[in-house]
């Protein structure tokens, strides 16, 4: 690791991997001294099976008990399942992606949900998490929130962790991340090797101010997170990114065909986050039916979102202009 990711990591880097840590009080207070408003994003897109349990412990614990939070929102895109009605009746708001700046369309995709995410709230700083989350993670919230509490200089938060991996019914304690270490930490540090200091670049857990946030484009995609830790890591320098160890994240393992477009849509974004032509935009793969193979091809090119405070609408009272 270079000096300059060394120095980093070992200033920019905590551990909150539990509630027990924390001066929940101290934060509140900092909350109240600063007039911060916090709103924690949740994108959803068939997470009937999760995403009820854990807006019920975020919503009993930060909203109810511990008022550090104002807005609980979970993103709806596109789901076929029971998300959006579990979601509401656990205690946070719910819309649905489409709903939201009506005027530029919908498109697929796990950034698009962030993306209106940040638009439909309002809180200057802004947690995102994803809702696939198993176990008890309420500690992420105020995990992510210290550093941007603590420290007027920190702009933007990565969480971290360690990620077990559930195959055939065998949990491998930390083999969990497979996309990060085949493809996005390779990548960045030949290309960005000031970003070696993040354990866990595409995790999908971080928190950050608005200020910046709403300043830098968002991939549609799965290439989000990487695509915000380049841009931010340009828009606000290294000194204004921060990570927190949290400890264990448990969620439900993808196969391997879906790793692959994930990885090729990292890919994709790292390309371009970089200056580099792409030809194509597309991943082919492969499946076998027992008889041969068959090739399956995917579109993986960047499509990204415009930074938002460069969308009028986005600037006018929340409302019609946003939700519509």
């Amino acid at each position: 690791m270079r000096p300059d990711a060394r120095a980093w990591f070992e200033s920019r880097t905590t551990s909150v991997p539990s509630l027990d840590v924390l001066d929940l009080e101290g934060l509140l207070c900092a909350k109240r001294r600063g007039q911060h408003r916090v709103s924690v994003v949740l994108p959803a897109r068939d997470e009937a099976a999760t995403v009820g349990g854990l807006i019920a412990d975020l919503h009993e614990q930060w909203v109810q008990r511990t008022p550090l939070v104002d807005e609980l929102l979970v993103v709806d895109s596109d789901s076929t399942d029971a998300t959006a009605a579990v979601a509401r009746a656990a205690g946070a708001d719910v819309v649905a992606a489409a709903d939201v700046l009506p005027g530029h369309g919908s498109r697929p995709g796990k950034g698009e949900a962030l993306w209106k995410g940040l638009a439909a709230t309002t809180g200057d700083l802004v947690v995102f998490l994803d809702a696939d989350l198993l176990g008890d993670v309420r500690h992420f919230v105020p995990g992510l929130l210290a550093p941007l509490l603590g420290d007027p200089q920190v702009e933007y938060v990565k969480g971290c962790y360690t990620r077990p991996l559930e195959v055939g019914g065998t949990s491998v304690p930390v083999g969990g991340g497979r996309v990060t270490e085949l493809t996005a930490r390779p990548l960045l540090n030949a290309l960005w090797p000031e970003l070696a200091g993040f354990v866990q670049p595409l995790g999908g857990e971080y928190a950050g101010r608005r200020s910046a946030l709403e300043q830098v484009p968002f991939v549609s995609g799965y290439g989000v997170e990487v695509g915000l830790l380049v841009d931010l890591l340009r828009l606000v320098g290294l000194a204004a990114l921060a990570q927190v160890d949290l400890g264990v994240r448990r969620h439900i393992s993808q196969g391997q065909e879906a790793l692959g477009r994930m990885a090729g849509q990292v890919v994709s974004t790292v390309l371009a986050r970089a200056g580099r032509e792409q030809a194509g935009g597309l991943l082919t793969q492969f499946r076998h039916d027992g008889a041969g193979f068959e090739p399956h091809s995917t579109a993986v090119a960047v499509d990204e979102r415009p930074p938002l405070a460069t969308v009028p609408e986005y600037r006018a009272p929340l409302g019609d202009a946003v939700v519509g």
